[in-house]
């Protein structure tokens, strides 16, 4: 990748259980296609030599892996739900060698639970060279990283504190990322106009509580009428295939491995 180009690459797209789901021998939990086996939901974004990983969740150790993720220079977070951080420890793969500490962003509540959860990371004695080095950055408002100028974006996701985020690059190309979401409130849509690249949460067809369904996906990204949307998050109640068919024109089904390339 050259200095000028950027790309969004899907690293996950599954909910919370991953698909195939334990145990179960559903067709999509069986299928031999591949763009149905779906890790914990994350994204890498990357704009010439800055890379920006998105939640660092359970599976991240196989998606680092798979795609030779060999360095990061950030991590934001979208909320604390364990499906979206307990992959932690991991980052310390991007420390190793590094003397700068991680840069870490997410709300102060987002950021309260990881010194919960990983005490050990952020307390004063940790001066071991192979540890996480975080370096805690809470967002409230538009922040610079590389290329991209990204902003939080706030939705509702049960009673759990979460944002998305939009990023923006230097030329001008707006990429919203909303991968837990059950409703977007007004100040946030006024924030999604002129978007060309929609990624969102559509767990299945049934509603659920705390997150949108394939309908209201497609109602939302009919309102905001971006350039491209990708449907992510997704359960074992979707076949890649079988969704694909019938989603409209300019909306399609993310699966785990795509790069979709911001220009």
């Amino acid at each position: 990748m050259s200095a000028a180009e950027s790309s969004l690459l899907f690293l996950g797209t599954g909910t919370s259980v991953g698909v195939p789901v334990i145990g179960c021998t559903c067709d999509v939990c069986c299928s031999a296609d591949p763009r149905n086996n779906r890790t914990r939901s994350s994204v890498l974004f990357s704009y010439g030599t800055t890379a920006l990983l998105v939640d660092s969740g359970p599976d991240l150790r196989e998606q680092a892996l798979r795609e030779k993720i060999t360095s990061i220079d950030a991590v934001l977070y979208t909320h604390s739900h364990l499906d979206h951080v307990v992959g932690f420890d991991e980052l310390r793969a991007f420390c190793w060698g590094k003397r700068e500490p991680l840069p870490l962003y997410g709300t102060a509540a987002c950021i309260g639970v990881l010194k919960g959860m990983f005490g050990w990371a952020f307390h004063a004695d940790n001066t071991h060279s192979g540890y996480v080095k975080p370096d805690p950055c809470p967002v409230t408002s538009l922040f610079h990283i590389g290329g991209f100028t990204i902003t939080p974006l706030p939705v509702e996701h049960g009673t759990v504190e979460t944002v998305g985020y939009l990023f923006e690059t230097d030329a001008g190309f707006r990429t919203a990322y909303l991968p837990d979401v059950k409703r977007i409130p007004p100040e946030t849509m006024a924030l999604l106009g002129n978007l060309d690249v929609l990624v969102i949460d559509a767990l299945r067809d049934a509603p659920h509580s705390t997150h949108l369904s394939v309908g209201e996906a497609l109602e939302i990204s009919r309102s905001l009428a971006p350039r491209r949307t990708l449907l992510t998050h997704i359960s074992h109640d979707l076949d890649h295939a079988e969704l694909s068919a019938r989603l409209p024109d300019g909306v399609e089904v993310a699966c785990d491995g795509l790069r979709v390339q911001l220009a």
